[in-house]
């Protein structure tokens, strides 16, 4: 099994945590997790990939071991937190590189490539959202409703994902067998946004989640200009991103694969073998002389 080095980088003056293996004339795969996670999530997949390629998976801003100025220090957003990526990226010396996906990873992902078309080798998401049709209604409202007005109503609505119930609820839902998923992993997200003013940070990314959705055409033109190889690998059971977001890309992308399985928002955690089957099958034809 690949060795897994856990490394720091100092990027505008932030100092972000994280993960690399495999070797380093490979070509690369850039891991980016989503809420309320970090690289953890991509602890056991990483070694998967490490054997035949270069794999990279940072910690964003706020989150696992990266640095977490408080929020009236640091103005959390999509772009900001995307910039911060650029840049460990470009202080590693990565120009060309496969982006995984998955949830908050996905609207970075997303900004990357519409950023610098020709760094993107292929697109892998995995509950990564990038169309309308993707958004759970019952989950998403609440979020919706603290962008539009935030007041002590609307802010309790969205504090109720910071909770350990919460937390629990993302890992466990729509898996067909809970006793897959460790505890470890909501009690170590958890710990995570207990941490004194987290909290704020969150709120604020809740905030400017809604800046996402109206990136989405520049998205779907980019996919349809440069026709990116894209692997939607989802669980089916998600209430967060359901189905319908990975068979949407399929209209921009014809030939995009799209594989739906039994599992939910983290497939990692129950689906972790399939997975990583499906994403070496893919890239190994992607790189394929």
């Amino acid at each position: 099994m690949a060795a897994v080095h856990h490394r720091y980088a100092t990027v505008q003056g932030r100092r972000l945590f994280y993960r690399e293996a495999g070797p380093a004339d490979a070509p690369v795969i850039v891991l980016l997790h989503g809420f309320p996670t970090s690289s953890f999530m991509f602890r056991n997949l990483i070694p998967a990939l490490a054997a035949r390629y270069h794999v990279i998976a940072p910690d964003h801003l706020g989150f696992g071991l990266s640095d977490a100025p408080p929020a009236d220090e640091f103005t959390y957003t999509f772009d900001a937190l995307t910039d911060l990526t650029a840049g460990l990226l470009r202080h590693l010396g990565v120009t060309r590189y496969a982006v995984y996906v998955q949830d908050y990873g996905a609207p970075i992902g997303w900004r990357l490539a519409l950023a610098d078309p020709k760094a993107i080798t292929a697109i892998i998401t995995q509950n990564g959202n990038g169309y309308d049709e993707g958004f759970v209604p019952a989950f998403w409202e609440t979020v919706w409703a603290y962008h539009r007005e935030q007041n002590p109503e609307t802010e309790k609505g969205v504090r109720g994902a910071l909770t350990l119930e919460a937390t629990r609820w993302q890992y466990l839902t729509g898996v067909p067998d809970e006793s897959l998923v460790s505890p470890d992993t909501w009690h170590h997200d958890f710990a995570l946004l207990s941490r004194p003013g987290n909290d704020e940070i969150q709120l604020a990314l809740f905030r400017d989640y809604a800046t996402n959705p109206p990136m989405y055409p520049a998205l779907h033109a980019y996919l349809r200009d440069h026709c990116p190889p894209v692997l939607a690998v989802w669980g089916r059971n998600d209430e967060i991103f359901g189905p319908e977001g990975a068979g949407a890309f399929a209209r921009d992308v014809p030939d995009a694969e799209i594989h739906l399985l039994d599992g939910g928002h983290f497939l990692l955690e129950s689906a972790g073998d399939e997975v990583a089957e499906l994403v070496l099958d893919f890239m190994d034809r992607m790189t394929a002389p």
